[in-house]
């Protein structure tokens, strides 16, 4: 880990309307760390959802627009002013029952939220990301893509489009399931559309692990105090096979499960602590330190790529951490100035004697 010399990108002022279970609220940040403290249920991470709303076009909680409008209420409306090289850019987000969502930028339309991407970087460290272990390869997918799409706009055009042609084969491979004879010439077409793009996927995805693992390994090291050693494998069918025998080889078997079953839309990370699986072998400690660890590494490589510090909302992060760890976790974020932090916690004494091991400048919100 070293010093990168980014520009510094802060959220100066959040106002929310309806959103969740929010009437009404409006924020202003001027430190380095943002406290969110209260109850639970009180709506800490429904901010920190609103911010990566901002960021993303979409909750982290829940993707469904009309289960973001306060019970009761017609719509939601969210605004965010933010800095970056000390220039303002306000974005809007909001959505009326019934309507398509509005989303705004300095009093401008988006037309793709996609083009939104990677312009407001963000990376969120929440319980949600015990998904990353216990849950399928999806979400471990899901974790090196949303990392890469924030800097390469091709890539996230590749992945669309990719999913978009193996809904196209897999229709296609139901059709022949229910009596209808496989057209092979369609099939042939869907074929060599998904091995141009899953091989690009792949190699980008190849590509941006080799540097991430070494990232997030020294992470790891340090959060553990040197004394627990992690290793993260990229899992692909494109590794050892060609994309296009894998998909002639696998015709038979595809045509029987009607889906696509080899390429890229099956990769997947394996994580061994010391050696062995972690999700078999580690502490309840030692996996959110991982996932910690993980979420930091994704906020160097996107701070390398896109010369600029995102932000960081860290979603009661500290519950079954001991307290050297947190110390370790508030010492990297210090001494590698992560920009603007939000932390949300449910223990006021907790989260102050985090911060206190810093010398950065905060404020505590209680939210009740």
């Amino acid at each position: 880990m070293r010093f990168i010399f980014a520009i510094i990108m802060k959220l100066e002022e959040l106002s929310l309307t309806n959103y969740k279970n929010i009437d009404s609220r409006t924020f202003v940040f001027k430190e380095s760390i943002i406290c969110l403290v209260g109850e639970n249920g009180v709506g800490k991470s429904n901010i920190l959802s609103s911010i990566y709303h901002l960021c993303f076009g979409k909750s982290f909680i829940n993707n469904s627009s009309i289960s973001n409008i306060k019970f009761g209420t017609k719509f939601y409306m969210i605004q965010g002013i933010f800095s970056k090289n000390n220039l303002q850019e306000k974005l809007n987000f909001s959505h009326k029952e019934g309507n398509k969502k509005v989303f705004k930028r300095n009093g401008k339309l988006f037309k793709k939220i996609s083009n939104h991407i990677g312009q407001f970087p963000l990376v969120l460290i929440s319980p949600y990301d015990n998904d990353i272990i216990y849950g399928g390869s999806l979400f471990r997918r899901n974790l090196m893509d949303s990392i890469i799409v924030q800097t390469d706009k091709k890539f996230l055009k590749e992945l669309i489009d990719y999913k978009k042609i193996l809904a196209q084969r897999n229709a296609l491979l139901k059709m022949s399931h229910q009596k209808v004879k496989l057209d092979h010439n369609i099939l042939e077409i869907y074929d060599e559309k998904l091995i141009e793009l899953g091989n690009g996927i792949y190699n980008k995805r190849k590509s941006f692990m080799k540097l991430y693992a070494e990232i997030f390994q020294s992470y790891y090291l340090s959060i553990s105090d040197n004394k627990e050693y992690v290793e993260v494998n990229y899992k692909s069918q494109l590794q050892n096979y060609n994309f296009r025998d894998l998909l002639k080889k696998s015709l038979e078997k595809d045509l029987r499960f009607q889906f696509t079953t080899q390429g890229p839309h099956k990769d997947d990370l394996d994580f061994l602590l010391n050696g062995f699986h972690l999700k078999k072998f580690a502490s309840q400690g030692q996996q959110k330190s991982l996932l910690i660890s993980l979420k930091l590494a994704q906020y160097e490589f996107l701070e390398k790529k896109l010369k600029l510090k995102p932000l960081i909302l860290l979603d009661d992060i500290f519950d079954k951490l001991d307290q050297k760890r947190v110390e370790l976790i508030m010492q990297l974020i210090e001494n590698n100035y992560f920009g603007q932090i939000f932390i949300t916690d449910t223990d006021k004494n907790r989260v102050l004697k985090a911060i206190k091991t810093t010398d950065l400048s905060y404020k505590i919100h209680e939210i009740v």
